[in-house]
């Protein structure tokens, strides 16, 4: 091996050394800085003991040599301390970018630190350090850059699913009926969510009629009243008839055009007279006007 070769890991030697060696001191200036101090806002030791983690981390990426090898065992460690501590920021508001400028910032108190190991900080042996540790924190901020858009992604797609969640809920009308009013387009993914809630809300209310009111539904294509039927028939295996109820003329309409054959379904116009339907199948006696409905039980 050359000299040339071996300065860059002599160098790396050197850096994992310091690291180690003013382990707490690092940790100290660190915990001031914007990534810690934001997230640690109740305990300052919390914040310095991370630091701790994430200089052991580099200490060990340090060992190996591997300084711009985002896959290096040591940066595990710092994938799970910082990825904590950017998701963090991250549920603040907080964009990747930003995250990645407060990791480079962490590089400026470790190599002040850095220089003061050397009597003379611009000998040549003193730039190799700085800039082996230059290369790590650059490594580190890819690392956590990775990471911030990973997280921001997992949230995106969590908030995704709630929010499908949250636009299709199961309400319980009486004992033994259930509801789903469905309002905007029904895409397959919305309509997995809705029937996973619908046969949850059949098993957890022993419901024997489950309205599907799609009044809210702007346009009924061959798409939508495929996912429908799928709806109905996997409600009816689980013991469940189900009434589609807010067709409105439109759709009528649309629905015969497309040739779509709906007769093995109960519809009804309104949500009033699904329910109706329901309760009457039911046994419930029914007192006041009720809406008639021409050709139905």
């Amino acid at each position: 091996m050359s000299e040339h070769d071996a300065a860059p890991g002599a160098a790396a030697q050197q850096v994992r050394a310091f690291l180690e060696r003013r382990r707490e001191q690092i940790a100290q200036r660190w915990a001031d800085a914007p990534l810690f101090r934001t997230v640690f806002t109740v305990s300052r030791d919390e914040a310095v003991e991370a630091s701790k983690a994430v200089a052991d981390a580099l200490a060990a990426v340090a060992a190996s040599g591997r300084l711009e090898d985002i896959t290096a065992a040591g940066y595990g460690t710092v994938r799970e301390q910082l990825g904590r501590t950017a998701a963090a920021r991250a549920r603040t508001g907080c964009s990747p970018a930003r995250i990645a400028d407060e990791v480079a910032a962490l590089r400026a108190p470790a190599a002040e630190l850095l220089r003061a190991e050397f009597p003379d900080p611009a000998a040549p042996r003193a730039q190799e350090c700085l800039l082996a540790l230059a290369l790590l924190m650059g490594t580190l901020r890819l690392v956590v850059m990775e990471t911030a858009l990973s997280t921001g992604e997992d949230l995106i797609e969590r908030q995704r699913q709630q929010l499908l969640e949250a636009t299709t809920p199961v309400i319980k009308l009486w004992d033994g009926i259930i509801a789903v009013p469905l309002i905007g387009t029904l895409d397959s993914a919305r309509s997995q969510v809705v029937m996973e809630n619908l046969l949850d809300a059949v098993v957890a209310e022993r419901a024997r009629y489950a309205i599907l009111d799609i009044t809210g539904v702007p346009t009924v294509d061959s798409l939508v009243a495929q996912h429908l039927m799928k709806t109905v028939a996997a409600a009816r295996l689980m013991g469940a008839e189900c009434v589609v109820s807010g067709i409105r003329p439109a759709i009528a309409q649309t629905i015969v055009h497309l040739g779509i054959d709906l007769g093995a379904i109960v519809t009804r116009a309104r949500l009033s007279d699904a329910l109706v339907y329901a309760l009457r199948r039911l046994d419930v006696e029914i007192s006041g006007p009720v809406p008639a409905v021409a050709g139905r039980p």
